[in-house]
C-alpha cells in the first residue's frame, strides 16, 4: 500500500528558490540599510548582467540573468520605498522631535501594548497602531501626503476604531524603528478627532466578529469564549493571559493566529459542501475563492491576514491536491511577489513563519510520512506525526529567535490538538455567519463547538505543565542560526539507522529515566512547606499553605499572570479560599487572572483604598467574570485554617480612611501569617508613613520571618527591622530592575541582625519549610541544599 496524500515524484521543482531568496536578502539589505544600500545593489545588478550574459554556460545562464534582472527590480523598488521615506517631511519632523498633527486612515485596529505593569501604571494603557497618511502638518502648515507611520496611543478612547477609519491625531514624531519603512512613530496622548466611519464593508465585518464575541461570552466559558473568536479571526483580546502563555509554552500559539491553515479548513469546508451536492469544477472554484475573500473581508484587512490569504491558496491548492513538484514554485513565486508588492513583510515575524512552515510541509513531510508509513505506521497517523514535527522543525530557530525558548512538546500537542481544529474553526465561523440573522442558531453552533474548544484548552494546560515542555535558548540571531544549524546536522545524521536508534535510546531514557529520576531527587514543591515567595518579576506573589491538600491562600498576585500561573502549578495548587491583595498597584495585582482562572477561589480580599481606580475596576470585573467575590479586610480582622492564621495589622487611622492614590502604598493590607514554620510579616508596599502608624499602634510586629517592604526599597525604616527581628528575610524583586531594588542599606542593616536574606531576582521561587525547632529557606535553584547564608 502507498501514501496517497503525498505521492513522490522524484526530483523537487527548485527553478524558482534562488529567485526567492535572492529577493528576500536584496529586501532585507535595503530595509536595513536604507536606501543607498539598495541602489548599490540596484547597480550592481545591472553591471552584472552583460558579464552573465557573455559567460558561455547555457545550462545556469538564463536562470542567473532572471535572478540578476529580479534582484535589481526589487533592489530599485526598495530603494525608492526607502527614499521617500527618508525624505518624508514627517520623517524629519521625527528626527527633531516635532510635534505634528496628522490625518490618517487606521490599517489595522489599535493593539494593546504586551508587558509588565508596575506601580501605578499598566502597559496596557497604551496601544500601537499603524496608520496610512493623508496629511501632516508641522508647525501648522501642510508638509506632505501620503506614506505610513505608526500611533502610539491611549488604549481607552481608541479601543473601538477599527481599520478604514479616518481619524486626526497630535503628537510628538519619533524616529521609527529600523527595517520598516515607516515615516515616524507618533506619540499621541489624547482621544482621536474628526473621526470618520469606517466604510460600509467593514462596518459589516466588525458587526460580525462583535457577534462571535457577544455568543461566544454567553454560551462558553470566559476561556473558551476568548479562544474561539482567536481560532476564528485571530482575535486574542479575550483570552486570559495565562491561557496565552500555555498554548506558546505547547507550541501552539499558531492557533490563535490567522494563517494559511485557517483558510484551507473555511475553503476544503466548502469545497465538501459543494462536491456534496454533486457540484462541477467551476461552481467549486467560484465558491472556494468567494469563501477566502470572504474570510479575508471577516479577518480584517491587515498585512498578516493577506500574506496568509496566499499561503491558504498554496496550501490548497497545492498541498492538498499532492502536487509536490508544483508546490514548491507556487511558494517561491508567492513569496517573490508579495515582498514586490509589500517590501515591509520582509522583516515580520509571521512571514518568516508562515514560509518556514509551508517549506517544511511541501519538503519534509511527505517523504517522513512515507517512510514512516514504510515502517508500517498506518496512513492517517503517518501524516499527523509527519506534518507537525515538520512544521516545528523549520520554525524552531525562529521561534526561538523571537521568544528565548524551544518546545519540547509542540509536535505532541499539535497531534492532539489537530483533529478537533478544523470542526472548532467551521463551527465558529458559521456561528459568526448567521449571529445577525439567528442568535439561536449561532448560540447552538458555538455550543456545539464549546467541547472542541475545551479540548485544545485542556492540551495547551496539559502540555505546558509537563517538566521541561519548553528550554530557554538564547534569543536573536546568534540563537536563531545555532539552532538552525543543530538542526540542519540532526537531519543528515538521522538519515542513518544506527543514528536513529541511538537518538532514539538517548530520548527514551530522557523520559522514562532522567527526567523521574531528577523529580525524585530534586523535588518541587518541597515537602511540607509554609511559604513560597514566588518568582514573578518585579512584584510580590506569595503562597501561603493552609494545611489542605493543595490549598493555599495566595497574597498579591505579581505583575503578569504567566508567572504566577507557572508558580501555582509547579505548587499543585488546586484550591484558593482567599487571595489577598495588599493593594491595587499594578505589580501586586496584575496577575489576578492567572489565580482564578482553573481553580476554586473563595473570595478575593482588598483593603480600605480602591486606587488607583482603573485597577480596582480591573480586579472587580476579573472577579465578578470568575464569580468571585470581592471583600474588604480592616485591621483587626482574624482568619483561620487548619494550617495557617492570618491576623490583618494595618493600615491602621487616617490611612485606613484614605482616598488618594499617593497612598496606596502605605495603605497596603500588612498581615501576620501564623505557620508551622513561625510567624512571617507580609508588608505589601508600605512606605515610611504607613511604617511609622504601625510602629505607633502598639502592634506585636515580632515575626521569625519578614517579606521585606517594597521589594528592599530604602525607604524602610530601621526601627522597623529592629521591632521585627526576622530570622529570615525574603525580598520579591525583579532582576535588573531600574529602581534600585534591593537597597545595599537595607541589605546592610538584614546582615547586621543577622538575618539570612532570599532574593527572587537571584534564586528564583524560594520557600520557607519548618526545620525543627526553626524553619528554613529553600531556593528552587538548589532544592537540597538550604541557602545557609
Amino acid at each position: 500500500m502507498k501514501v496517497t496524500s503525498y505521492p513522490r515524484t522524484g526530483v523537487l521543482d527548485l527553478r524558482l528558490v534562488p529567485a526567492a531568496v535572492v529577493t528576500w536578502a536584496v529586501t532585507l539589505a535595503g530595509l536595513l540599510g536604507g536606501w543607498g544600500v539598495a541602489a548599490a545593489l540596484a547597480i550592481a545588478a545591472v553591471v552584472l548582467l552583460p558579464t552573465v550574459r557573455a559567460r558561455r554556460i547555457r545550462r545556469w545562464r538564463n536562470g542567473l540573468l532572471a535572478v540578476l534582472v529580479l534582484a535589481g527590480i526589487t533592489a530599485t523598488g526598495v530603494g525608492v520605498r526607502a527614499h521617500s521615506t527618508a525624505v518624508h517631511p514627517l520623517h524629519l519632523a521625527a528626527q527633531q522631535g516635532d510635534r505634528v498633527e496628522v490625518r490618517a486612515s487606521l490599517t489595522s485596529r489599535p493593539k494593546p501594548l504586551r508587558g509588565a505593569s508596575y506601580g501605578a501604571r499598566r502597559a496596557q494603557d497604551r496601544s500601537v497602531v499603524q496608520v496610512r497618511l493623508r496629511s501632516v502638518h508641522v508647525d501648522g502648515r501642510r508638509t506632505a501626503v501620503g506614506g505610513r507611520a505608526l500611533l502610539l496611543v491611549p488604549t481607552e478612547p481608541w479601543r473601538s476604531l477599527i481599520a478604514g477609519q479616518e481619524v486626526t491625531a497630535t503628537g510628538r514624531a519619533v524616529p521609527p524603528r529600523g527595517g520598516e519603512l515607516l515615516t515616524a512613530a507618533v506619540q499621541v496622548g489624547r482621544a482621536p478627532e474628526r473621526v470618520r466611519p469606517p466604510p460600509g464593508w467593514q462596518r459589516i465585518a466588525e458587526g460580525l466578529r462583535e457577534g462571535l464575541r457577544s455568543t461566544s461570552r454567553t454560551v462558553l466559558g470566559p476561556e473558551a469564549a476568548g479562544l474561539l473568536p482567536g481560532l476564528v479571526v485571530g482575535d486574542t483580546g479575550l483570552l486570559p493571559p495565562e491561557v496565552v502563555e500555555q498554548f506558546e509554552t505547547s507550541g501552539l500559539t499558531h492557533l490563535m493566529a490567522v494563517s494559511g491553515a485557517n483558510l484551507a479548513i473555511v475553503c476544503g469546508a466548502v469545497l465538501l459542501v459543494l462536491r456534496l451536492v454533486v457540484a462541477g469544477p467551476v461552481p467549486c472554484a467560484l465558491g472556494a475563492g468567494a469563501a477566502m475573500a470572504g474570510f479575508v473581508v471577516l479577518a480584517g484587512p491587515e498585512p498578516s491576514v493577506l500574506r496568509a490569504a496566499v499561503m491558504g491558496a498554496i496550501t490548497l491548492f497545492a498541498l492538498a491536491l499532492g502536487r509536490e513538484r508544483s508546490a514548491l514554485p507556487t511558494l517561491a513565486g508567492s513569496v517573490i511577489g508579495l515582498l514586490l508588492l509589500a517590501p515591509g513583510l520582509a522583516t515580520t515575524a509571521g512571514f518568516a513563519l508562515s514560509v518556514a512552515a509551508t517549506a517544511g510541509l511541501v519538503l519534509l513531510a511527505p517523504g517522513w510520512s512515507a517512510a514512516l508509513h514504510a515502517r508500517g505506521v498506518p496512513v492517517g497517523l503517518a501524516e499527523a506525526l509527519a506534518v507537525p514535527a515538520a512544521a516545528h522543525l523549520v520554525t524552531a530557530p525562529l521561534v526561538a529567535a523571537i521568544s528565548g525558548q524551544v518546545s519540547l512538546v509542540a509536535v505532541v500537542a499539535n497531534l492532539l490538538a489537530g483533529p478537533l481544529v478544523a470542526p472548532a474553526t467551521v463551527l465558529g465561523v458559521a456561528a459568526t455567519v448567521v449571529a445577525p440573522w439567528c442568535a439561536p442558531l449561532a448560540g447552538a453552533l458555538v455550543w456545539l463547538a464549546g467541547p472542541e474548544l475545551e479540548w485544545l484548552l485542556a492540551v495547551a494546560r496539559h502540555s505546558a505543565a509537563v517538566p521541561g515542555a519548553a528550554v530557554d535558548w538564547p534569543s536573536g540571531v546568534v540563537g536563531g542560526t545555532s539552532l538552525a544549524v543543530l538542526a540542519l546536522v540532526l537531519l543528515i545524521v538521522l538519515r542513518g539507522r544506527i543514528a536513529r536508534l541511538v537518538l532514539t535510546s538517548l530520548v527514551l531514557v530522557v523520559v522514562v529515566v532522567v527526567i523521574p529520576v531528577r523529580h525524585q531527587v530534586f523535588p518541587w514543591p518541597v515537602p511540607g512547606w509554609s511559604l513560597v515567595a514566588c518568582d514573578v518579576g518585579q512584584g510580590d506573589g506569595l503562597v501561603l499553605a493552609t494545611g489542605r491538600d493543595r490549598e493555599a491562600v495566595v497574597v498579591d498576585t505579581g505583575p503578569d499572570p504567566a508567572p504566577m500561573a507557572e508558580c501555582l502549578r509547579r505548587l499543585r495548587i488546586r484550591s484558593v479560599p482567599l487571595v489577598l491583595l495588599t493593594h491595587l498597584h499594578a505589580d501586586h495585582v496584575g496577575g489576578i487572572s492567572a489565580v482564578l482562572s482553573g481553580r476554586q477561589v473563595g473570595a478575593v480580599a482588598v483593603g480600605p483604598l480602591g486606587e488607583p481606580a482603573w485597577a480596582a475596576r480591573e480586579v472587580r470585573a476579573t472577579a465578578r467574570a470568575h464569580r468571585t467575590p470581592v471583600v474588604p479586610l480592616r485591621a483587626g480582622q482574624r482568619l483561620r485554617w487548619p494550617g495557617l492564621v492570618l491576623d490583618v495589622l494595618g493600615p491602621r487611622g487616617a490611612l485606613a480612611r484614605s482616598n488618594s492614590a499617593e497612598d496606596a502604598n502605605d495603605a497596603s493590607l500588612v498581615v501576620k501569617a501564623t505557620t508551622p514554620a513561625g510567624r512571617v510579616l507580609l508588608t505589601g508596599d508600605v512606605a515610611l508613613p504607613g511604617q511609622a502608624a504601625l510602629l505607633a499602634s502598639g502592634a506585636d510586629l515580632r515575626a521569625e520571618v519578614l517579606k521585606v517592604p517594597h521589594h528592599g526599597s530604602r525607604f524602610t525604616t530601621p526601627r522597623l527591622l529592629a521591632r521585627v527581628r526576622p530570622q529570615l528575610a525574603v525580598i520579591s524583586v525583579g532582576a535588573g530592575n531600574d529602581y534600585g531594588h534591593p537597597s545595599p542599606l537595607i541589605l546592610g542593616e538584614l546582615q547586621r541582625m543577622g538575618a539570612r536574606i532570599h532574593r527572587t531576582d537571584q534564586a528564583g521561587d524560594i520557600a520557607v519549610v519548618p526545620e525543627g525547632r526553626g524553619r528554613t529557606a529553600v531556593e528552587r535553584g538548589d532544592p537540597l541544599r538550604p541557602d545557609e547564608r
